[in-house]
């Protein structure tokens, strides 16, 4: 009989949402008349950008007709797409990337958690706590972690508390790390590291010869000029830093799916005989063999957001959400709520009243004024005594919802 890699029963499942899906289905069938409004999931409403729209009709016209049609294309990417994205992220802040530096893909999830694979099981791996699930699952699916414990942390991680205590940025480990996933903007907490202490990372990192796996998916969002929209900024990064990029929620490709990452040259790791080795190359052959490439017509419609028309129209749709996160976390902050982010990215984390358990509050909000959010003790244990909202719903709904929290919802 074929057996099973064990590590996935080390997994809790997907319980975070599926709890969520049964209870909202319960209240739903208890109440059918319920106007639930959803600022829980990290998906986009508002339609693409009309270049990239325009861009994709004009690609399918070219598949149409032999002259023009395309069949499989570079694994890395096509070359109007990746040469836009050096000169428009990278190039314009002073950064230089090579083009056989940057591989295009379905998304950067899909990235950031494949990438463990070209990691030997043996490294130490750091996150901070609460966290996106795909950073830490993938490693348990992997091997390379121990066992869930009863406090909620898998045996063999290096976790770094971020809290209010600590205004959300994580502290340098105590004992030796090489991998080490930062995301910045947070997912879930929307707060962001300054230059001075992405710097601080950096230096850890060349000091150890670790390397930092930096999910950077929310950068469009960034507002304030002390934060780093990428982290090659910081001097030095290139040496130790892989760089994982997305549209999704840039310019709403969620459902399109476009993404990429940055892996320069000069990051390298150590084989088994001492031999220096990197990571580009492993990534390289790892992609063209696991991956086709990215269809024509999505890196067409991904391609036309660096146009003059898609900026503009990128600027628009970026805008409207954190008009979004400003009015709920001012509606928060109106209500008595201790609320976080919001500033530098479209999600809002709050501090549950009260001392109330994240579930708690999650039942309390949905019973009370019929809004559906996520506990953020499904981030991990420091996420407990928090809850995330997003500002990805449309401006209607986020309006509702505020008011409801401000005029019906009861401590």
């Amino acid at each position: 009989m074929a057996t099973i890699n064990d590590n996935y029963l080390k997994l809790a499942g997907s319980y975070l949402f599926a709890e969520i899906g049964r209870r909202v289905a319960a209240f739903k069938e208890a109440n059918p008349q319920a106007d639930i409004i959803r600022l829980g999931i990290g998906d986009v409403t508002q339609p693409l950008p009309a270049a990239c729209i325009e861009a994709m009709h004009k690609a399918v016209d070219e598949l149409s007709q032999a002259e023009t049609f395309r069949g499989y294309g570079p694994e890395q990417g096509y070359s109007f797409l990746t040469d836009a994205i050096i000169e428009n992220n990278y190039t314009k802040r002073g950064i230089s990337i090579d083009s056989d530096e940057i591989f295009v893909s379905d998304g950067s999830k899909s990235d950031c958690g494949n990438i463990q694979e070209i990691f030997g099981l043996d490294n130490k791996v750091a996150i901070t706590d609460p966290v996106y699930p795909v950073y830490l699952d993938t490693n348990v699916m992997a091997g390379r972690t121990g066992t869930l414990q009863a406090d909620g942390h898998f045996e063999g991680v290096t976790y770094l508390p971020c809290d209010a205590s600590n205004n959300f940025a994580p502290e340098l480990p105590k004992d030796h790390v090489d991998m080490i996933y930062l995301c910045c903007p947070n997912n879930p907490t929307g707060t962001t590291l300054s230059r001075a202490e992405l710097k601080k990372w950096v230096d850890y990192a060349r000091e150890n010869q670790s390397v930092i796996l930096f999910d950077a998916a929310y950068a469009a969002y960034i507002t304030e000029e002390d934060v780093p929209r990428s982290i090659y900024e910081i001097e030095g990064a290139k040496d130790v830093a892989i760089e994982f990029r997305s549209f999704s929620k840039t310019a709403g490709f969620t459902g399109t799916r476009c993404g990429y990452t940055i892996i320069p040259k000069t990051v390298k790791g150590r084989a088994a005989d001492g031999t220096l080795v990197e990571f580009n190359k492993l990534w390289n052959r790892r992609h063209t063999t696991k991956f086709n490439g990215t269809a024509y017509i999505v890196q067409r419609g991904a391609a036309a957001i660096y146009t003059p028309e898609g900026q503009q129209q990128v600027k628009e749709l970026v805008g409207y959400y954190m008009e979004n996160a400003r009015i709920i976390r001012e509606g928060l902050e109106a209500a008595g709520i201790t609320a976080y982010g919001g500033v530098n990215a479209p999600y809002i984390w709050l501090k549950t009243p009260n001392g109330m358990s994240s579930w708690d509050f999650f039942d309390k909000l949905l019973t009370e004024v019929n809004i559906v959010g996520t506990p953020g003790a499904g981030f991990g244990p420091c996420g407990e005594g928090y809850f995330r909202l997003t500002a990805f719903g449309d401006r209607e709904n986020t309006l509702r919802a505020v008011e409801r929290i401000k005029t019906k919802l009861r401590f």
